[in-house]
């Protein structure tokens, strides 16, 4: 068996396993946050960090929601690494944002932040500082979801189907699912451009 049969059945293997209700639940919580005008803070590192940006873009374009990720101000990110450390970057840049208690935070994450084995710990802050400030947290996860999966209102963990492949996995099921969400027709408020224009 090929490379790229192994890595398509493994992607079918996930997409049959995932948990549609998860997602309903987490689509609640956007709409939501939405209807009474919190705003959507979305936080990842690494490859995570990229997706943030992108699904940024697609809540404010495509769900009418007032969204940002740290990770897209280089400058303040790397000014607080520096000047502060990696652990608090993403807690006193919300800090900064005066999080609320109407607002949300979604976290895309291969492991969810694991504070005693030191793993993305600026997740887990941030993580606690929203839960202590009263906003909700949404994730959507890899392997067991770590910090993450146990104090979020509400998550979808990607299924290891490879444990050779969690990364792999976790980090392209953040695509799937947040474009699940902002397609849904309860966040849907505005048409995507080959849609609009497709003929009937």
């Amino acid at each position: 068996m090929s490379y790229a049969v192994q890595h398509l059945r493994e992607t079918a293997e996930i997409v049959a396993r995932l948990n549609p209700e998860d997602c309903e639940r987490c689509v609640r919580e956007l709409v939501a946050l939405r209807a009474r005008g919190g705003r959507l803070f979305i936080l990842g590192v690494g490859g995570s960090a990229a997706n943030a940006g992108h699904a940024v873009n697609d809540f404010r374009k495509i769900g009418g929601f007032e969204c940002y990720a740290p990770t897209d101000n280089v400058s303040e990110l790397t000014a607080r690494t520096n000047d502060e450390g990696w652990a608090t970057v993403f807690v006193e840049w919300l800090r900064g944002s005066r999080l609320r208690a109407d607002d949300a935070l979604l976290v895309l994450s291969v492991g969810g932040g694991n504070r005693e084995q030191n793993v993305s710990p600026n997740l887990v802050a941030a993580v606690d500082f929203a839960k202590q400030v009263g906003a909700r947290v949404i994730g959507l996860l890899g392997k067991d979801g770590g910090h993450t999966a146990k104090v979020a209102d509400a998550c979808v963990i990607v299924p290891v189907v490879n444990p050779g492949n969690i990364t792999p996995h976790s980090e392209a099921f953040q695509a799937v699912l947040w474009h699940l969400f902002v397609s849904h027709p309860a966040v849907k408020v505005n048409q995507t451009k080959w849609e609009s224009v497709a003929k009937p």
